[in-house]
């Protein structure tokens, strides 16, 4: 591979680390502690990860266990959760909250397949603006005569084998997904 497809593939490499966030976002009947990585919690006027203001344990399979090092947030916390698209009311003892992840029924998991199937087409749909941003840069490069005909051409070859590849990875993380989402 080029020095010039480098450039593009580490872009796209970060978009898969994106895909996979966004997958991970997504609750499978498990308590996963990822879920709740995009909940910010407003702390002293300005919004806060969750995971910077509390500390996220799983007691079993099936629940996690918020406690904030500031008793103060509680409300905040659950504030924040019943917002948030988890679809789980926070349960607050006046110490810790308590998230208890339901069984998903059939109909929740074609849900979340859907949206699983969003994100990774967002991620292609990322990836080929990559490729698109590319190919002007090439275009504009042949047409200032800083690359032969035939260097262009190796170039958007390269490139949409990188962008295959690529679109290909998603394809297969979203059918893992999938996969986990609908397994029993």
């Amino acid at each position: 591979m080029n020095a010039f497809c480098k450039d593009y593939d580490k872009k796209m490499e970060k978009t898969i680390a994106a895909v996979k966030t966004d997958f991970a976002s997504i609750r499978a009947g498990r308590a996963n502690a990822q879920v709740l990585d995009r909940i910010s919690v407003e702390y002293y006027g300005s919004p806060t990860p969750l995971n910077q203001v509390a500390s996220v344990s799983s007691p079993d399979p099936r629940q996690l266990v918020i406690q904030p090092w500031d008793r103060t947030l509680l409300k905040a916390i659950e504030k924040a959760i019943n917002l948030s698209d988890l679809g789980i009311n926070p349960q607050n003892d006046g110490r810790v909250i308590r998230l208890s992840f339901p069984q998903l029924t059939q109909e929740r998991r074609k849900e979340l397949v859907k949206q699983a199937r969003k994100y990774g087409e967002n991620g292609k749909v990322a990836v080929r603006n990559i490729r698109r941003d590319a190919m002007d840069k090439i275009k504009a490069m042949k047409k200032k005569s800083e690359i032969t005909e035939d260097d262009a051409k190796d170039y958007e070859k390269d490139l949409q084998n990188l962008t295959d590849k690529r679109c290909k990875e998603i394809d297969s993380l979203t059918a893992a997904k999938e996969k986990e989402l609908m397994s029993v």
